[in-house]
């Protein structure tokens, strides 16, 4: 096998790339944080050390000329990875002249694009971004990036995420969405939930933003809950500094790997014993006074800034008739006076055979299973209307209609609004059993 064809694993490419850089990234005070697509396949094709060498030439050069303390690298490529694809590596909002990207690109980078027949393309979104594209193939067509947690009970838990860092944080909770994890990012958010710390499964904070009467809290928590405390920082200070607290580490870079061992780690005991959470516990902290404040102002204005561009990343507009509620119980008593049924039984249905029909939805739509998705799509429709869910129904109404239009690649849009709208279901149904 030659060197320009040579398999190689792309997370080691990055750690190393991330490693290489920590001197130029210290000297600079500037955070490189990844965001790698879950289309981009594990192991690829291809000439890794060029590889390395280009992105290390262009991240080199951004550290040394952009005024940001976070730069953000992404990598996309298509979904259906078959064996060459392009793959498109983006810098972005670099906030640095255009000019001068375009003459370190024309001067210093031509060399260095030739061995992975690579090209430098025009930003759509921001001229300071820097995209490089080039064609790299797969060697195994199975061997996708595409985390299976080893138990159902391991998804959907809710976590409440403090960064200091914008960009830090909206990476983490896209990485953990990505197993419908409930994120609420910073105070603001936790402050709308009640401040209630009991609701959450897991806290994870930046290691500048902990102080000791936080972790007293936590310790405190956990002996009562199976609150998890994991702490996001560099590699080389979780080995020196002690803490009073069961703690578990997101060392940075954070990836993708690293949520899914994490999930692993955390939760593998309880899936053993089958642990319950225990419910309708309410502990209602203010976290503002046992947080770093200083840091604490700076993530908030960082909810400020991207709260609408976390909107839309992970759950889009879509809209739908205003005032439908959520469970109208006296339509659905009436839909099932007129069939002889107990109304009371076919909720209890319903929750039973859609629970965690979000998960099924979005692998359907992962797999582009389009027959399987439209065949459930028609059948929650008709079982939401029964039950009088309008909101649900009215949702999927609208998804179904992609499949008139031919526009089934925006499905993947409505996975994300289906999983909330499910969860707030779930509650209206539970609430109205119980009474």
């Amino acid at each position: 096998m030659s060197k320009n064809d040579k398999v190689f694993d792309i997370s080691m490419v990055l750690m190393t790339l991330f490693s290489s850089l920590e001197t130029v990234s210290d000297e600079n005070n500037i955070e490189l944080i990844y965001d790698v697509d879950p289309t981009v396949p594990k192991e690829l094709k291809g000439n890794s050390d060029a590889l390395l060498h280009l992105l290390t030439q262009i991240l080199t050069f951004v550290f040394q000329n952009s005024t940001k303390d976070e730069i953000l690298l992404s990598i996309t490529a298509p979904e259906d990875f078959l064996y060459e694809e392009i793959v498109t590596f983006t810098v972005s909002d670099t906030a640095i002249n255009e000019e001068k990207i375009k003459s370190f690109i024309d001067n210093r980078l031509q060399e260095s694009l030739k061995p992975l027949n690579a090209v430098v393309k025009e930003s759509r979104n921001n001229p300071s971004d820097i995209v490089v594209t080039m064609p790299l193939k797969v060697d195994d067509i199975g061997n996708r990036r595409h985390y299976r947690l080893p138990d159902i009970s391991m998804l959907g838990k809710k976590v409440l995420l403090i960064c200091a860092k914008r960009k830090v944080a909206y990476s983490i909770k896209k990485m953990f969405r990505y197993f419908l994890y409930e994120v609420d990012v910073g105070l603001e958010e936790y402050k709308k939930q009640g401040n209630n710390l009991s609701r959450y499964d897991m806290v994870v904070i930046s290691d500048t933003v902990t102080t000791p009467k936080l972790e007293a809290l936590i310790s405190t928590m956990q002996k009562k809950s199976h609150l998890k405390y994991v702490v996001v920082q560099d590699a080389h200070v979780a080995e020196v500094l002690p803490r009073g607290v069961e703690t578990a580490y997101l060392i940075k870079p954070v990836m993708q790997e690293s949520i899914y061992e994490l999930i692993i780690s955390l939760f593998e005991e309880e899936v053993l014993d089958r642990t319950i959470k225990p419910e309708n516990i309410q502990t209602i902290i203010d976290m503002r006074k046992y947080i770093n404040v200083p840091l604490q102002e700076e993530a908030q204005k960082y909810i400020e800034d991207t709260k609408k561009e976390i909107k839309k990343e992970q759950y889009p507009e879509i809209e739908i008739e205003p005032g439908l509620p959520v469970l109208d119980t006296q339509k659905g008593l009436k839909n099932s006076q007129q069939v002889g049924m107990d109304y009371q039984k076919e909720l209890a249905k319903f929750l039973k055979d859609f629970r965690k029909s979000d998960i099924f939805f979005r692998q359907t739509v992962k797999d582009r299973s389009i027959w399987n998705t439209k065949e459930f799509l028609i059948d929650i429709e008709k079982k939401a209307k029964f039950i009088g869910a309008l909101k649900l129904s009215a949702l999927v109404e609208k998804a179904s209609h992609l499949f008139v239009y031919d526009k089934t690649d925006d499905l993947s849009l409505y996975v994300g609004r289906y999983h909330l709208e499910l969860e707030k279901l779930i509650q209206e149904i539970e609430k109205y059993l119980e009474t």
